[in-house]
């Protein structure tokens, strides 16, 4: 029993000798995050890893071990749905929780490489509901998406762009936003950005769980989906020469 989490070799075996999970977690892992140094971040809905007590985050050293120099205290009090690293190696965490190790969260905040929480990205209120994806930018800048309406306040539905200290990018204009829910984005090497989710409209134009917009938050003409797509897309992932692959429920 692997408890949740596995490592397979290059040839699709089970590494049953340099990752040894032990009991594994106790709950469910939503989302991994390789650091450099090849450490493991690990997100979901869990309270404990190999019989450790640990609150929906955990970092692994690279044998499976669990990494105690990442003090999390707490941890978070509520889902943790995606995990990604900056360049600097800090970790932008979303979710559902409203609070990190005892400090108010409201379903994002960054850490530090310590597992401290980063004071210099400002958040403010937060979230309204729960941000289920992340991306981050060549520039630093970091995109969002989720079932969220508000952003700190800031009407923001479904999807928003920060910059690196937490505000609004008032570049990106997504006017009434996605009517829906989105839970993935997709980055093109050009810059453009594609939401996956469950919707029907992103800022008045017709838009069937697909859309293609521009680096400025605008939907881009060029990408023709017709009637788009039946039901829920959840992930795009983009080739080298810029086509798609899309999964979802449709």
């Amino acid at each position: 029993s692997w408890n949740r989490i596995t490592r397979l070799l290059s040839d699709g075996n089970i590494d049953v000798i340099n990752f040894i999970v032990g009991g594994g977690f106790n709950g469910d892992v939503y989302t991994i995050a390789i650091q450099s140094d090849g450490k493991i971040l690990c997100g979901g809905l869990f309270t404990s890893y190999d019989g450790n007590s640990t609150s929906n985050i955990v970092r692994l050293n690279t044998d499976g071990t669990i990494d105690l120099t990442f003090n999390i205290g707490t941890g978070f009090n509520n889902v943790v749905d995606d995990i990604k690293i900056q360049s600097d190696g800090n970790i932008i965490v979303a979710g559902n929780f409203t609070s990190y190790n005892g400090t108010g969260a409201n379903r994002i905040v960054r850490l530090t490489t310590t597992g401290a929480i980063d004071g210099t990205f400002v958040y403010g209120t937060g979230f309204d509901n729960d941000a289920y994806g992340i991306t981050i930018q060549p520039d630093g800048n970091i995109l969002v998406c989720g079932l969220f309406t508000t952003y700190n306040g800031t009407g923001a539905n479904g999807i928003v762009r920060l910059t690196t200290t937490g505000a609004i990018d008032g570049t990106f204009v997504y006017g009434t936003g996605i009517n829906g829910v989105a839970t993935y984005i997709a980055l093109q090497y050009d810059g453009k950005i594609i939401p996956c989710g469950a919707y029907t409209d992103y800022n008045g134009t017709l838009a069937n769980n697909i859309v293609r917009l521009n680096p400025n938050g605008s939907v881009d003409g060029a990408f023709v989906y017709g009637s788009g797509f039946n039901a829920t897309t959840t992930t795009a992932i983009i080739q080298a020469n810029g086509q798609l692959y899309v999964t979802g429920n449709y």
